[in-house]
């Protein structure tokens, strides 16, 4: 019903026009030479009048061949569907029934003698070795190297510390003992100093212990000592008792010795704290000393040093193993200490070297791939053998990998045509297709035949080349020529659904076949926004980036052990990067062919022909100069509008610049040409031959595209933007001339150009561009309301005249085009400064 109404619209208003008007088509197929003068319905012959019922009938059978035609012949789907199951199901049309995996209905028996070879289980077990060989690690000398200078400059500094504080003991053993001495010097000052006062004024042992307990350290704690030696009642009591037995067996100078003996070793140990203290911050990972380092004697200390030195050489030449956990590496250290260090600092050489040492073993890649290869070179092929009349395999067994090789080897697989499985593939392959159909439909719902035929042959060309046993697939080439010709959406659903149903009808490896659609759906991404043919040629290098990179990752990620070993598989990736760049070039190279051949526009042919170098827009520029200067204004009004709309720039600018080309066949006959010369038109003093010269441009033009080839697309602009509009200037002239004259018959038909009108909203712009543009560049003064006044009359009149109604463009459309014009005539006539006489230049 809506479709009727559409109609007699379209009924109504065509008739409302001079009934004499040809008429136009409804629908644009493409702009083909032979239909550009065609029409839809020729006026009776009699009396010149349009019947409205013959015009609904044949306009509403257009409507329904156009929705016939909407989603393309169905002999091509069928064709599509046909052909990409015969050349896709490969699988299905002789498949095993007695395959891997499978349970053996009864035991098969070997009629002869066979040793077979087992390819597929050959190429496995050398990938495992490929890629399951064990790393070749070596010693890092330089790593050795550094670890060693750490160990003895962190021994050197222990031992300046160690120097600072000595000697110890301080003094004879038989005076105090050493751990007397050793809380001596550890001492707070402050208890150390009343402790000496409470020494020279006591009387006796008890006293001092007495008086002492005022100030018992303990009751400060342990930490006020800043000591590890264990502080106890017993301890400070054997270190006065020391005291004052020395005290009393010996002169007031002779204790006075002692005292200051104490002393200074209290200054040099407090000197080797501090030091101790900068040297080796307090940070949990800088803790390699300990107060205990002052308390070890002299042969424990050297000792140690050997020990340690002795233990890290031992380690570092036998190699610490990447990963080794913390604990292993600790209880080996621990194992080593043992027998080189006294019991005594065992726990400190343990710890010292726990955090000095580190892992010195290192991949030596070249090795580790010589050794990859050679394994992988060392396997030995891998042979199904069996004696005649020996069973294969046993009822009810599921077949095995071997079994298969000898059941396909002695004709015993049963291979036949399994239909259930075509089927289904047939029933995959149409989802396929009606989602491409669906899809394109949707995104370019101008698709011609001859396109979905050329989306055909690209997808099939995949596996025919996987049939043909071509060791790389050209999806990338794919993607990036789908992607170029008919956009990203396209691109990418092809090749995700090529991608998806190989594997389902043909022998296919996965992981080269998913690098490959990587490339592919990166140049379906990026191909489309490209605007020359360098660009592409970067795109293929990034194509093939992708695809090596994607090859790598997979490769990685289902191999346990390349993790460790990726840079065996670097020249299998570098062959993928090549591989994805070679088909980049493939796709440059015949897109140009592609292109001519099936009358494609892309975005980098549009720009190509846009070049003002190509010979007809050069030829154009020095035959018609006033021509070339109407199209660029035409051109830039057109831009603005068709960029305003969001519809197709590169389109509508290289158009416009081709739409008057037939201009060249007489340039004079055409006013921005005269340059002010006389007007041919005047001389010939008659509008129907006027009008005939005026009319020819549309013809020579489209003679002169297809003499160079332009695409059609192209050349729909030459009659398009003319339509059928009047040629009202030579018409006036004649209804003059036919008022003086009786005799003279007046047609309008004979002043109104071919057509079709306008088929897309690109002419369509174009339309309104070109009849705006002379109009536009007679206004000077006029204001912003004045010219959008005088524009929007203009597009009113073809609106009115019909010329608009096959275009697409809406009324809201036409008040944002007549805006666009206005603003866009305003930029080019901006105003300047008027400088005074005599001023040549501005300063």
């Amino acid at each position: 019903m809506h479709t009727i109404q559409s109609i007699t619209r379209q009924v109504e208003r065509l008739c409302n026009r001079n009934q004499t008007s040809n008429l136009r088509r409804v629908n644009r197929d493409s702009v083909s030479p032979q239909v550009l003068r065609a029409n839809v319905l020729k006026p009776d012959s009699s009396s010149g009048a349009v019947d409205p019922a013959v015009l609904s009938s044949k306009l509403l059978t257009r409507s329904r061949h156009s929705r016939l035609q909407k989603f393309g012949s169905p002999l091509l789907w069928i064709l599509a569907i046909a052909s990409l199951t015969s050349v896709m199901g490969v699988r299905f049309y002789n498949q095993p029934k007695l395959a891997v995996g499978r349970e053996a209905i009864q035991t098969l028996y070997a009629p002869a003698d066979a040793i077979v070879l087992d390819a597929k289980t050959t190429e496995e077990k050398r990938k495992e070795a490929l890629y399951g060989v064990v790393p070749v690690l070596v010693i890092n000398s330089n790593l050795n190297q550094e670890i060693t200078g750490q160990i003895q400059t962190t021994l050197r500094r222990g031992e300046t510390v160690r120097v600072t504080a000595a000697p110890f003991p301080f003094v004879d053993r038989g005076v105090l003992s050493t751990d007397v001495q050793n809380l001596l010097r550890q001492m707070p000052e402050r208890y150390w100093q009343e402790l000496i006062d409470s020494l020279q004024s006591a009387t006796d042992l008890t006293r001092i212990q007495l008086d002492f307990r005022l100030f018992d350290p303990l009751a400060e704690g342990q930490s006020a000592l800043n000591t590890t030696t264990l502080i106890t009642p017993e301890t400070f009591k054997k270190a006065v008792k020391q005291l004052y037995l020395y005290q009393q067996g010996s002169t007031v100078d002779e204790f006075e010795v002692l005292i200051a003996q104490i002393s200074a070793a209290r200054r040099r140990y407090a000197k080797a704290l501090a030091m101790m203290s900068k040297q080796f911050p307090s940070e949990p990972e800088h803790q390699v000393y300990d107060l205990a380092l002052l308390e070890w004697p002299e042969k424990t200390w050297i000792q140690t040093k050997i020990g340690i030195e002795q233990v890290s050489r031992q380690m570092l030449s036998q190699g610490i193993a990447p990963g080794l956990p913390d604990q292993i590496l600790q209880e080996a250290v621990r194992v080593n200490v043992e027998a080189l260090v006294p019991p005594e600092t065992q726990d400190f050489a343990v710890e010292f070297l726990s955090q000095i040492l580190v892992t010195n073993l290192i991949e030596d890649r070249e090795a580790t791939r010589k050794r990859a290869e050679l394994a992988a070179q060392e396997v030995q092929p891998v042979y199904a053998r069996v004696e005649r009349g020996e069973a294969i395999v046993q009822q009810g067994e599921e077949i095995t990998q071997r079994e298969f090789v000898l059941l396909d080897h002695f004709e015993r697989s049963e291979r036949s045509v399994n239909w259930r499985g075509v089927f289904r593939f047939v029933g995959l392959i149409t989802i396929a297709v009606v989602v491409v159909v669906v899809l394109s439909r949707r995104v370019r719902p101008n698709l011609r035949r001859r396109d979905y035929l050329l989306i055909l042959l690209m997808t099939l060309s995949t596996p025919v080349l996987i049939l043909l046993q071509v060791p790389s697939t050209d999806l990338s080439a794919v993607g990036l020529l789908i992607g170029s010709f008919y956009g990203s959406t396209i691109g990418v659903t092809v090749v995700m659904l090529l991608t998806a149903l190989l594997p389902v009808g043909l022998e296919v490896e996965m992981v080269p076949l998913l690098a490959s659609a990587a490339g592919g759906i990166l140049g379906s991404l990026l191909s489309g926004q490209l605007r020359s043919r360098e660009e592409l040629a970067l795109l293929g290098g990034a194509v093939g980036l992708a695809q090596g990179t994607v090859y790598l990752i997979i490769t990685l990620i289902l191999s346990a052990t390349a993790g460790s070993i990726w840079y065996v598989v670097l020249g299998t990736v570098v062959l993928k990067i090549l591989e994805g760049l070679a088909w980049s070039i493939v796709a440059l190279g015949v897109s140009p062919y592609l292109e001519h051949l099936f009358d494609l526009i892309t975005p980098i042919r549009l720009a190509e022909l846009a070049n003002p170098n190509r010979p007809l827009l050069k030829r154009l520029a020095t035959e018609a100069p006033g021509t070339f200067q109407h199209t660029m204004f035409v051109a830039t009004l057109a831009e603005a509008a068709a960029q305003a709309l969001g519809c197709n720039v590169e389109l509508v600018r290289t158009g416009t610049l081709y739409h008057d080309i037939g201009k060249m066949h007489d340039p004079l006959g055409f006013i921005e040409n005269q340059m002010g010369g006389p007007n041919k038109h005047d001389e010939i003093n008659d509008p129907w031959k006027s009008a005939e010269i005026i009319k020819k441009h549309v013809h020579e033009g489209l003679a002169m595209a297809r003499r160079c080839r332009l695409p059609r697309a192209i050349q729909a602009f030459i009659p398009e933007h003319q339509g059928e509009m009047l040629i009202a200037y030579f018409y006036y002239q004649a209804q003059q001339q036919a008022k003086e004259d009786p005799d003279l018959v007046l047609q309008e038909a004979d002043f109104r150009y071919d057509g079709p009108i306008p088929q897309s909203r690109e002419t369509g712009i174009v339309m309104l561009a070109d009849s705006c543009e002379a109009a536009l560049r007679s206004l000077k003064e006029a204001t912003h309301d004045e010219a959008l006044r005088m524009v929007n009359k203009i597009l009113r009149a073809r609106w009115q005249d019909n010329q608009l109604i096959d275009s697409g463009l809406t009324r809201e459309d036409m008040v944002k085009i007549g805006e666009v014009f206005v603003r866009v005539w305003e930029q080019v006539n901006h105003k300047r400064i008027a400088y005074p006489k005599g001023v040549l230049c501005p300063r």
